[in-house]
């Protein structure tokens, strides 16, 4: 009858026989010198009837004298009973006149190796999903890397790839590559640097050391591991942070930089915070901003608010511009997010006069509109 049961184990056994053989002869000496063994419920023709051993598959080599070969026995018992069969098949001493050897090689986990490749197959699917999935937060970012088009550019003798906001910014995050620094400004990081393979140059230790806080963030494979211990023997490492394993710094999406960037930006936040004095001039504004705080922090949405403080609309990030284009009467634009290039021109051309969000990108001009973080205002 056919095989239906699942395989659990490979048992594997080699053999020797002296004289020549064919393989019906070792399948032969297999079922029938362990006939009864082991009690009629262990023979090999009753597990194959009830499908817990599967078809025996032999291989043979003669020489002139001898034949040697393999003996595969896929089972779906537990591992004592493949132990007790194989030991009853090591037993086996005749092939038809002649004398014999057989030995047990292994007993494989099928499942085992199954597993391996269930989870190198997941990590295949994980990666290629999560660098092409959007989430509405990952919309949101999107619009720092338009608005951030073009941020690129060298830093020292050796021109090494960095985020034009390196040279202002109070800390530093260290990549590997430039494609690492392309896919933090899609987060909204623009003070990123690449050290360009394992031999750190010399020069990062200038910019490092004008630095409040120094962060490396490389990708999650074993040659991350080595180039952070390379960097950390010429520059004093503040915090050492990895992609996911397996995937690296430029494979993440938007949404996950952040997560994993957020242990940073959180403390520079506090620090920030820690407690500063909102000037009289700033004081309307914060009123008007903390009494719609706690309903807009953490949604990824922006709301609308008149000279009266009156709420006009609360639309998703991703649909901001959009709306911008058909609203009238605003004040305040309040959002939960990053104020970016692409945003500061809808607002423009909306009559906004203050725009209030978590950080502020690098902008070319916001004349004629005051932009504040939520912090500055002593919110967060």
């Amino acid at each position: 009858m056919p095989y239906t049961g699942i395989v659990k184990y490979h048992v594997k056994l080699s053999f020797e026989v002296d004289g020549l053989v064919e393989r019906a002869d070792i399948v032969g000496a297999v079922f029938g010198q362990t006939e009864g063994l082991l009690g009629p419920e262990m023979n090999l023709n009753e597990l194959q009837r009830v499908s817990k051993v599967g078809r025996i598959e032999v291989d043979t080599k003669a020489t002139e004298n001898t034949t040697s070969g393999t003996v595969l026995l896929p089972m779906s018992t537990d591992v004592d009973t493949c132990a007790l069969i194989a030991a009853a098949i090591e037993s086996i001493d005749k092939v038809g006149p002649f004398d014999s050897k057989f030995n047990l090689d292994s007993i494989d986990d099928v499942r085992a190796s199954k597993k391996e490749d269930i989870v190198r197959r997941a990590k295949e699917i994980k990666q290629k999903w999560s660098t092409k999935s959007v989430s509405e937060g990952d919309t949101m970012l999107k619009d720092v890397h338009e608005g951030s088009a073009g941020k690129i550019t060298t830093y020292g003798p050796n021109k090494l790839p960095c985020s034009t906001g390196v040279f202002d910014s109070s800390w530093v995050i260290l990549v590997e590559g430039r494609a690492d620094i392309l896919n933090l400004l899609r987060a909204g990081y623009d003070n990123a640097l690449a050290i360009e393979g394992a031999k750190i140059d010399e020069t990062i230790k200038d910019l490092c050391a004008k630095k409040d806080k120094v962060v490396a963030f490389l990708d999650g494979d074993r040659a991350g591991g080595f180039i952070l211990k390379e960097l950390k023997s010429v520059v004093n490492i503040d915090l050492e942070l990895r992609a996911d394993e397996g995937v690296e710094v430029e494979e993440l999406t938007p949404q996950r930089v952040a997560d994993i960037l957020k242990v940073v930006t959180d403390d520079i936040k506090q620090q920030t915070a820690e407690p500063k004095e909102v000037s009289e001039a700033d004081k309307p504004l914060a009123e008007a901003t903390s009494k719609v705080y706690q309903d807009l922090n953490e949604t990824l949405e922006a709301i609308g608010l008149d000279s009266d403080n009156n709420q006009l609309f609360k639309v998703p990030i991703s649909e901001l511009v959009e709306k911008l284009s058909t609203q009238s009467g605003m004040k305040y634009l309040i959002l939960d997010g990053i104020i970016t290039q692409r945003l500061l021109d809808g607002a423009k051309q909306s009559g906004i006069e203050y725009i209030i969000g978590h950080r502020i990108a690098n902008l070319s001009n916001s004349d004629g509109i005051t932009l504040k973080t939520f912090t500055e205002l002593g919110i967060s």
